[in-house]
């Protein structure tokens, strides 16, 4: 008597067919569970479905037809920072990036979100990756801020009256100051005997509200013998669009990237934000089936360094002068985990003479802000502000560095939550400039160490 086995029918994936997360990725979980105490909403809500194993399960059932994209599998993988954590606490080499990026790109196509939604994520992606928008607002903004506008509407609560993410967008603004109109020459001479010819990424929100941290780059860099060349042509990385599903647009933003850099000829592609780092290091994988780009993209990709990488690489030139201060450094997500840079800050700080370097507990868990985040999800991402910001108070540090500017302005509305004066707040690289250029512990927490753009052009 023949011996048949009834087959169940295989449905259709919930996922359509252009770059739907890959089963080789999916199957490389074993569901072990070292990656749940990582996690930062596991930690916060202890829900599987808001672990990296729980989302890998879900994005497993929609694969293979038995999960349908909707509302429900969407507020999960919302839900997730995006901080990589899992990445490094997985024994099994896991790339979750590959995984919750593409199914947010899936979501994005195929699950419509509510006329709100969509109205606030397109103000979002219509003015951070644009430098000359950013610009525009930067003046209204100064107003608001030199007026003391703003501090009357803290001190009065008026800003809990808005909504909450426009509330959490006011929480997190950035001191505006004369430097957001400022630029860096496109080439800057190296000091001494040239040893690199590097590229640099000036950023979007980087270069208009953080330019102190993009002109300090350009110093340490050329005092170490780099010639540095700033492209003119460089647009936005392309991060947050990675991150937010919006494929079609990083995929266009890293090409005119790679065409930007390939034309400056440079050896090493530095980069001072962690976010952008991480993603400009993966464009091979973003764009890995372009007939005309996939091969340029992974020697750009091989090219991209943070700027902690590189000054490590590089045997010390400049003196480094003491500094007689405690600082506590903050490890950025996209730093730490996604791009595995760990080692190299902390050795760049150790070769400042006389200063301490507190860790802060917890050093792995993320601290909300997460790219947009805080943003879009404030209430989780004020509950990990808040966390970290509990943890940061245990080291009785008098500044506290990382190195992503998003990092630190997310620290300092948590500490003003908390009712607390902000802590001085440093990117690494602001820290070695001035240890280089020989300035005292008291004039770095004065905030008196910034040198006009131009300095050494």
């Amino acid at each position: 008597m023949p011996h048949t086995i009834a087959q169940e029918e295989q449905r259709p994936s919930s996922f359509d067919a252009h770059h739907a997360p890959e089963k080789q990725y999916i199957d490389d979980c074993v569901h072990c569970g070292f990656c749940l105490p990582a996690c930062p909403t596991y930690v916060l809500w202890g829900e599987e479905m808001d672990s990296p194993r729980g989302r890998i399960y879900m994005i497993k059932k929609a694969t293979e037809g038995e999960a349908p994209l909707d509302n429900r599998f969407r507020e999960h993988m919302d839900n997730c920072l995006g901080c990589m954590a899992c990445m490094t606490a997985c024994p099994s080499g896991v790339e979750y990036n590959k995984l919750i990026e593409p199914t947010r790109a899936q979501i994005e196509r195929n699950l419509p979100r509510s006329a709100s939604e969509k109205l606030f994520r397109k103000l979002l992606f219509a003015t951070f990756p644009h430098p000359g928008r950013l610009r525009m607002l930067a003046m209204p903004l100064w107003g608001y801020q030199k007026s003391g506008l703003q501090a009357l509407v803290r001190a009065l609560g008026i800003q809990k009256l808005l909504p909450k993410r426009f509330a959490a967008m006011e929480a997190l603004l950035p001191e505006v100051s004369k430097g957001v109109f400022s630029k860096l020459p496109v080439t800057i001479k190296p000091q001494g005997t040239p040893r690199r010819r590097v590229g640099m990424l000036s950023g979007c929100v980087q270069q208009v509200f953080f330019s102190h941290v993009n002109a300090a780059t350009a110093r340490v860099l050329t005092a170490e013998g780099c010639e540095v060349v700033i492209p003119r042509e460089q647009p936005c990385c392309g991060a947050l669009m990675v991150h937010s599903g919006m494929e079609a647009d990083a995929i266009a933003l890293a090409k005119k990237m790679i065409s930007a850099f390939e034309a400056a000829k440079v050896d090493t592609i530095v980069i001072n934000s962690a976010g952008c780092g991480s993603t400009m290091k993966e464009y091979g994988h973003l764009l890995r089936d372009d007939p005309e780009f996939a091969d340029r993209a992974m020697a750009f990709s091989a090219k991209c360094k943070d700027i902690s990488e590189i000054l490590c690489e590089l045997e010390p030139r400049a003196q480094r002068h003491p500094l007689k201060l405690r600082i506590a450094y903050h490890d950025a997500c996209h730093l730490q985990h996604a791009q595995g840079v760990r080692a190299q800050p902390r050795k760049l700080l150790a070769g400042i003479p006389e200063l301490a370097v507190a860790e802060i507990p917890e050093s792995s868990l993320c601290c909300g802000s997460a790219g947009v985040y805080n943003l879009v999800e404030p209430d989780t991402a004020a509950q990990l502000g808040d966390r970290k910001v509990e943890n940061l108070l245990t080291t009785h540090a008098q500044a506290v560095l990382s190195a992503n500017p998003g990092c630190l302005l997310q620290l300092m509305n948590g500490l003003r939550r908390r009712g607390m004066k902000e802590m001085p707040a440093f990117h690494l690289v602001e820290l070695l400039d001035a240890s280089m250029r020989g300035l005292t512990a008291e004039e770095i927490l004065r905030h008196d160490m910034n040198q006009p753009a131009e300095t050494n052009g």
